[in-house]
């Protein structure tokens, strides 16, 4: 297995200042007790990997940007063609947002809390007329899978597969139900950024947010790291499938090529039927409630199409050996 020494070599004093080592290891991936995607509990044994202190930030993707002038998804126009039968005029650049309704709604129908806005791009995060001024320590938002995947090539590092994302937000509690213990709110305190109140639409903000926050806002895990809870959900690498694999003993994480698996398929081959591809996102955000989405938690996970960005939804990397 990796040591902290081999991967120290390889990363180099500037990107570790940036970066947590998590050992190597063996952890109880996944629950039993919560939604059945999670299931079945078992025993992974994974390898040590550098990650990322906190999500990639507005400031870090504004620099990605200037230098390479990357164009994300949400900011580029949608082919009829990648989009068969769409109605011409819903072929604009634009992303996902949530605008919380007045009164109580179908919980069934996303559509009551998610808008399309025309103009909503990472640096207008509600659309036209809105900025991420102030806002360089939030972490970034409207970024689709290939975006994620172009910033980890930038920076040379890769996106964390699934398992090791969970093993990292365990923090060394193997089994917790949190990142940071089996209660949510110890003695009344706020771990993380989620929802209070009734979702969508009493938001109580008891935790200091009503939308993103800084992303060291909130107390960090065990291995010293911030956000894996709450605020946004994270890209992962890994395709999604409706269950885990049986419980047997696995190995995790041999990049599954020399740039870790960050090509952008376009299909995934588990599931080719599916014309656009899901992958994991874990962590849950600041929409995650006690009534709707119980997701705040590490073993939680969700599938998201690949080419859909929204206003909760970001990323972070990670730095293992080659092959």
């Amino acid at each position: 297995m990796a040591s902290a020494t081999d991967l120290d070599r390889s990363i180099g004093p500037a990107i570790r200042d940036d970066m947590v080592f998590v050992p190597s290891g063996t952890f109880r991936m996944g629950s039993d007790r919560h939604y059945p995607e999670e299931a079945p509990v078992h025993r992974v044994a994974v390898d040590g990997f550098w990650i990322d202190r906190t999500p990639v930030t507005n400031a870090q993707f504004r620099a990605f940007v200037r230098a390479t002038g990357h164009v994300t998804v949400a900011e580029r126009k949608p082919s009829a063609d990648a989009y068969p039968g769409a109605l011409p005029q819903m072929l604009r650049a634009g992303s996902l947002v949530f605008r919380s309704p007045k009164g109580p709604v179908d919980l069934r129908d996303v559509r009551a809390w998610w808008r399309f806005r025309f103009g909503a791009t990472w640096r207008r995060p509600l659309g036209p007329g809105s900025s991420i001024a102030g806002r360089d320590d939030h972490p970034v938002v409207h970024v689709a899978y290939a975006d994620a995947a172009a910033y980890a090539a930038w920076v040379d590092k890769d996106l964390p597969r699934e398992v090791e994302w969970e093993y990292a937000a365990r923090g060394g509690l193997d089994g917790a139900e949190f990142a940071w213990g089996d209660a949510l709110t110890p003695g009344g305190r706020h771990m993380a950024n989620t929802w209070q109140g009734a979702f969508p639409y009493e938001n109580l903000a008891e935790d200091g947010y009503a939308g993103t926050s800084p992303v060291t806002a909130f107390p960090q895990n065990g291995y010293g790291l911030s956000d894996m809870i709450g605020n946004v959900w994270e890209w992962t690498a890994d395709f999604f499938a409706p269950h885990h694999p049986a419980d047997v003993p696995r190995q995790c994480c041999t990049p599954r090529n020399p740039r870790g698996g960050l090509e952008a398929e376009s299909y995934d081959p588990a599931q080719p039927a599916l014309r656009i591809p899901r992958r994991v996102i874990k962590g849950g955000s600041h929409l995650c409630a006690p009534n709707y989405c119980r997701r705040y938690r590490p073993a939680a996970r969700h599938p998201h199409p690949v080419d859909t960005s929204t206003s909760h939804i970001g990323f972070r990397c990670v730095k293992r050996r080659g092959p």
